[in-house]
């Protein structure tokens, strides 16, 4: 049974899309886009276009997660390779990583003929807006649609929706970018980020729900939920981490005590409220 003021805010979302007619989204494969976009194939039918980037710093898992949820669901997937100059763009790894980013997702998002007719909208939420999220801007520069925020929908609301709709992803944790686990100003390079990736799949296939590899150097700093850290303890699987750490190029592996905080890099920017990207 649905809360009467989650409903109120569904049949605005509802309201938003049918407006649209015809709908493209920028799908990622996390809580969010997969429900919008659910929500949105039950809402409009074959007038909605799933569209997913392919990159380095997008890990192949959720790739391949976006890619079987809409064979499943028979919604229509457009995967796009931003190509080399991509990387290039924001490799230098500034402050703004996330607008050059996404701006430039999601202009070879809009250039593609596939897409004509149709209006490009993310999967941005209502709790977004109190969050440090540079890429925001470059959805308003591009005039990209967020019906989940203009809904006024939460992340609680959207993971209390997604579970009515039996959708095994209401729960699943939240993954970001994997050139966030890069401080700002380290340069970001196809080798870190896939050096980041190996060590966090090992850790999320042996049993951990949320993971972050920090990549410092020649360490990496690994942050579980503090929930979770004493599974971290044993010395077989300590040095099965610290192997598959040396084999991805690190000469150290750590654990950082304090366990995982959501967006734990952007504390140099704003100390105050650490946020994910």
């Amino acid at each position: 049974m649905i809360d009467p003021a989650l409903q109120t805010k569904l049949d605005h979302l509802s309201g938003l899309l049918r407006s649209y007619s015809r709908v493209a989204l920028a799908f990622s494969g996390g809580v969010d886009s997969t429900f919008l976009l659910k929500f949105a194939h039950n809402t409009l039918g074959d007038d909605v276009m799933a569209v997913t980037a392919t990159a380095p710093n997008f890990s192949p898992d959720e790739t391949e997660r976006a890619v079987n949820f809409c064979k499943e669901e028979g919604i229509r997937h457009l995967l796009i390779d931003p190509g080399k100059s991509y990387l290039e763009s924001f490799s230098h790894n500034p402050n703004e990583r996330c607008y050059i980013c996404k701006k430039y997702i999601l202009e070879s998002m809009l250039a593609r003929t596939e897409l004509a007719g149709m209006v490009l909208v993310d999967g941005t939420n209502a709790d977004d807006a109190f969050d440090f999220r540079p890429g925001e801007r470059a959805l308003l520069e591009l005039g990209v649609s967020s019906p989940l925020r203009e809904s006024e929908l939460s992340k609680a609301d959207i993971r209390s929706a997604a579970k009515e709709l039996n959708l095994a992803i209401w729960d699943k944790p939240a993954f970001a970018c994997l050139a966030s686990r890069i401080p700002y100003g380290e340069k970001i390079t196809v080798e870190k980020l896939r050096a980041v990736y190996a060590i966090e799949k090992l850790l999320l296939d042996s049993g951990f729900s949320q993971v972050r590899v920090r990549h410092h150097g020649e360490i990496a700093r690994i942050e579980v939920l503090p929930t979770e850290r004493e599974k971290f303890f044993d010395a077989a699987f300590m040095d099965k981490i610290n192997e598959a750490a040396k084999r991805a190029g690190f000469i150290y592996s750590a654990l950082d005590l304090s366990g995982y905080r959501m967006g734990n890099l952007n504390t140099q920017l704003c100390p105050a409220e650490p946020t994910d990207e």
